[in-house]
């Protein structure tokens, strides 16, 4: 199309961040670990799809995994001079991380 103008287009293309894709089985058990921790009312496994880019992608294509948030409540977000991490929610995150080493133990689920 450019030519038809008389003019010249060169195209530059990067590739990013492959996208960040969940496996279905870790987010059920990602959720089932934080219902343990937070109660069933406080988790959301079905929070839709975000079009950020994540280091975390590489892994997912080695390894099925989840990608997940911890809610820490209102706050800036993470790459706002204004964020500040509430520390009340390292507890919750701990805790869910011990519960899904528990859970991967033959007696744990």
């Amino acid at each position: 199309m450019p030519r038809v103008f008389g003019l010249e287009c060169k195209l530059r293309y990067e590739k990013g961040y492959p996208p960040t894709i969940n496996s279905p089985e870790n987010v059920k058990t990602a959720a089932l670990a934080a219902e343990d921790i937070s109660g069933v009312n406080m988790v959301d496994d079905n929070a839709g799809q975000e079009m950020g880019a994540e280091d975390f992608s590489y892994l997912l294509e080695k390894r099925p995994g989840a990608y997940l948030f911890l809610g820490i409540g209102e706050a800036a977000g993470l790459h706002n001079t204004n964020y500040d991490f509430n520390d009340d929610a390292s507890v919750y995150g701990a805790s869910f991380f011990a519960r899904l080493v528990e859970m991967s133990q033959p007696l744990g689920r």
